[in-house]
């Protein structure tokens, strides 16, 4: 008589490799990195837009409380005469004052830019340090620009220069940051056509 064999325990489903279960075996992925460090990588857009944006608000609240709005010609300040003057207009348009009387429909264009260059910030190239130099210029007057459409429904130009028989368009701080940031990143990009793979 054959004796009756006891049947050998199954490996335990627990215990069996993961490709024995048909689950692929995957490397576990990097922790985050904190908030505090993803926002100090961009410490350089920070600072900068900052700095923009006291400087425009500042000069704008010197202005406001300086020259009542409307002041321009005689009525404005003179720094260098027949060229350099300071005066007190509102803009409700762009630079230059394109799309004027369109204020709200460009502050919620002034929104939506700073949310586009939020979630294209890789595709910028906003890790590198000059680009940060550049988009802390544009964001930093971009902003400032927005708070003047929120406060007064128009935004404060001041700044007017006069070139013999021609007259620049008034502008303000936070104009200038937006040209030279936009300037300087076109500058930057012709010379890095792929910010993601390029150095400094």
């Amino acid at each position: 008589m054959i004796p009756h064999r006891k049947p050998e325990l199954e490996q335990s489903t627990a215990d069996r490799p993961l490709s024995a279960r048909g689950v692929a075996a995957s490397a576990p992925s990097s922790p985050r990195a904190p908030v505090s460090d993803r926002l100090l990588a961009y410490r350089r857009l920070w600072l900068i837009g900052a700095a923009v944006f006291a400087l425009d608000q500042l000069t704008k609240y010197w202005i406001n409380h300086r020259l009542p709005l409307g002041s321009y010609g005689a009525t404005g300040l003179t720094v260098i005469p027949d060229f350099f003057y300071l005066v007190h207009v509102g803009n409700t348009g762009a630079a230059w004052s394109m799309f004027s009387g369109k204020s709200t429909g460009l502050a919620l264009l002034a929104v939506g830019t700073l949310f586009a260059i939020y979630f294209w910030r890789d595709q910028l190239g906003l890790r590198q340090p000059t680009v940060q130099g550049t988009f802390g210029l544009l964001c930093g007057g971009i902003i400032g620009n927005l708070v003047d459409r929120l406060l007064h429904g128009h935004v404060i130009d001041f700044v007017d220069l006069h070139f013999g028989n021609y007259t620049y368009p008034t502008f303000n701080v936070a104009d200038s940051g937006i040209c030279v940031g936009v300037f300087w990143y076109v500058l930057w990009s012709l010379r890095n056509p792929t910010p993601r793979e390029s150095g400094e």
